[in-house]
C-alpha cells in the first residue's frame, strides 16, 4: 500500500494512477507528449501561413510612426529603436508585423538589415479607402450646407 500523504484527494489520485499497468502509463504519457508537440507545431505552422490584416497593422500608433519614418528614409531596427521610448525587441516585433503585411520590405546590406517602405501595398489600402472617403466628404459637405442655412435663417 502507499505511504500516507497530507491530502486525501492526492492519495486517491495516486492510487488510481498506480492501478494502471506500467506499459499503459508509459503509453498515456507518450500520447500526451505527442499531443502537446503536435499542437504547438500546428499553431506555429498556422501562424506562418496566416497573413496579418493590414488594417490591424496600421491601427497601432507606433507602427504608423514607424511607417512614416521609413517612408522618408530606409532605416535599421536599431536606428528606429533610438527614436522611440520602447525596447529594440518591441520595435522588431512591430517591424515583423509590418513585413508580414508587406507594408515594409527588408533588404540585407552586409550585417545590417534595412527596412524600406512599400508604396504599392499602401496604395492598395488607399484605393480601398477612397470610396469611403468620398462618401464621407459628400456627407460632411451636405451637413455644412444644412448648418449654414440654419445659421442664416436664425439671423
Amino acid at each position: 500500500m502507499q505511504a500516507a500523504t497530507h491530502c486525501k484527494s492526492h492519495t486517491k489520485k495516486t492510487r488510481v494512477f498506480k492501478a494502471f499497468p506500467k506499459k499503459i502509463k508509459k503509453n498515456l504519457r507518450n500520447r500526451l507528449v505527442a499531443h502537446i508537440f503536435a499542437t504547438k507545431r500546428f499553431h506555429k505552422a498556422a501562424d506562418k501561413n496566416m497573413r496579418r490584416d493590414v488594417f490591424q497593422a496600421i491601427a497601432d500608433p507606433t507602427r504608423r510612426a514607424i511607417i512614416a519614418l521609413i517612408a522618408v528614409q530606409s532605416l535599421t531596427p536599431n536606428a528606429l529603436a533610438e527614436r522611440f521610448d520602447t525596447s529594440r525587441q518591441a520595435i522588431s516585433k512591430h517591424l515583423r508585423i509590418l513585413t508580414e503585411c508587406q507594408l515594409v520590405k527588408q533588404e540585407q546590406t552586409g550585417r545590417e538589415i534595412y527596412y524600406h517602405f512599400n508604396a504599392k501595398k499602401m496604395k492598395e489600402v488607399a484605393d480601398f479607402i477612397e470610396p469611403f472617403r468620398q462618401m464621407w466628404d459628400t456627407r460632411f459637405n451636405q451637413l455644412d450646407n444644412v448648418l449654414s442655412t440654419i445659421k442664416s435663417n436664425k439671423k
